[in-house]
C-alpha cells in the first residue's frame, strides 16, 4: 500500500510519482490523468490525482502527453508580426479558443519569409502539437520546401488550419478581403471621392490583391479613379514611405489614400500630417477596424473584421473532428472622420 508523502525531490520540482504517493494511486493511474492518455480514469481517482497535483504545483510534461495522445496539448500559431494589431486580434480568439479545451497556444513571428516559415514548421514538428494554424499573410501558392514539411507535420498526427486558400490539404477559413474592400470603394465614391490611390503589400500577397482589387472595383465602378498603385510591405512605415513618395510625384488635394491595412493607413496619415497636409486636403481609409485606427486622430475610416471571431474558428477547425466551414463573416465599412464627405 502506498503511503502519502510531502517530500518533494532535492531539486524542489514535483514529479509524477510525488503526485501519484500524494493521491494514494498507481503511478500509471496519475500519468493517464495528468499526461493526455486517451483511456478513461474513474472519478474516484481522476479527482484526488488532480487535487495532488495542484497541491504540489506538478504540470504536465508536454513530451510525455505527446507520447501518450501521438500530439501534445499545443497548438502553434504562426502570424507574420505580432506587433500589428491584426494578428494580435487574432491570436487573442485563437487563445480564447484554446482555454475552452484545455489546450496551450505557442505563437511564431515569420517575418513574411517563406525560408523562415518553413524552419519554424521543420522546429515545432518536434513538439508534435496537436495541430498548426498558418495565419501569416502569404504570396500565391506554396514552394515545394513549405509543402514538404507540411505533409511531414500531417504524417507526426498533427492537423493542419490555414487564414486564406493557397495550403494544400489544410482546413481553411476565409475574410472575405475583396467583398469588404468593394464596399467600401462604393460608399467612399458616393461620398464625392473621384480620385485615390492604394497602398498595398508586396505584389502577390494574396489578401493584399484581393482588398487592392476590390477597392477599384468599387471606386472605379461608381465613377471614381485610382491614379496610382503603390506596394511596400504591411506596416506603418510603409504606408509613411509610399505616401511620403506619392506627395512628391504631386499628390493633388481631394484624392483619397486607401491602405490595404490599417498599419498602412496609419503611416499615411503620418506622412500627411508631417507634409502640412490634412484630411480635408488628403483623406485616407484603412482595411482592418484595429484599435489604433480607433485611436489615432483624426480616426481612421476602415472595413471592421471580426477577428477574434475569426481566431476562434481557426482554434475549433484546429481541435473539432465534425469541423465544418463556416461561411466568411459579413465586413462593415466604418465610416470615421478621416474621409469626409466631399459632398
Amino acid at each position: 500500500m502506498q503511503t502519502k508523502s510531502n517530500d518533494l525531490p532535492p531539486s524542489g520540482i514535483p514529479t509524477l510519482m510525488d503526485v501519484a504517493v500524494e493521491a494514494g494511486v498507481s503511478l500509471a493511474t496519475a500519468s493517464r490523468v495528468l499526461n493526455g492518455s486517451t483511456r478513461r480514469v474513474a472519478d474516484s481517482f481522476r479527482a484526488p490525482v488532480l487535487v495532488a497535483a495542484a497541491k504540489l504545483g506538478y504540470t504536465a510534461n508536454l513530451s510525455a502527453q505527446a507520447t501518450a495522445r501521438g500530439t501534445a496539448m499545443v497548438i502553434a500559431l504562426l502570424v507574420a508580426d505580432i506587433a500589428d494589431p491584426y494578428f494580435g486580434r487574432l491570436a487573442a480568439g485563437v487563445v480564447r479558443g484554446a482555454d475552452e479545451v484545455g489546450m496551450i497556444v505557442t505563437i511564431s513571428i515569420t517575418e513574411a519569409d517563406p525560408a523562415r516559415e518553413i524552419r519554424l514548421i521543420r522546429e515545432l514538428r518536434g513538439m508534435r502539437p496537436h495541430g498548426l494554424i498558418l495565419a501569416a499573410s502569404r504570396k500565391g501558392e506554396m514552394d515545394a520546401a513549405l509543402e514538404a514539411e507540411l505533409e511531414a507535420f500531417s504524417r507526426g498526427g498533427g492537423r493542419i488550419v490555414a487564414l486564406g486558400p493557397g495550403v494544400k490539404d489544410s482546413r481553411t477559413v476565409t475574410i472575405d478581403n475583396c467583398g469588404g474592400a468593394l464596399r467600401l470603394g462604393h460608399t467612399l465614391a458616393s461620398l464625392g471621392y473621384r480620385r485615390a490611390i492604394v497602398l498595398g503589400a508586396a505584389k502577390g500577397v494574396r489578401s493584399s490583391d484581393e482588398r487592392l482589387d476590390g477597392f477599384t472595383k468599387g471606386f472605379c465602378g461608381d465613377g471614381g479613379q485610382v491614379e496610382a498603385v503603390y506596394h511596400g510591405e504591411y506596416d506603418r512605415d510603409s504606408g509613411y514611405q509610399m505616401v511620403a513618395e506619392a506627395i512628391k510625384d504631386g499628390l493633388e488635394a481631394g484624392t483619397l489614400v486607401f491602405g490595404a491595412s490599417d498599419v498602412l493607413a496609419v503611416g499615411a496619415l503620418a506622412a500627411l500630417r508631417e507634409a502640412g497636409r490634412s484630411v480635408e486636403d488628403i483623406a485616407v481609409a484603412g482595411f482592418g477596424d484595429s484599435s489604433v485606427g480607433r485611436d489615432v486622430v483624426p480616426s481612421l475610416t476602415t472595413v471592421g473584421i471580426p477577428l477574434e471571431d475569426v481566431g476562434y474558428q481557426l482554434l475549433r477547425a484546429a481541435v473539432d473532428d465534425q469541423w465544418q466551414c463556416e461561411v466568411p463573416p459579413h465586413l462593415d465599412v466604418v465610416l470615421r472622420e478621416s474621409t469626409p464627405r466631399r459632398i
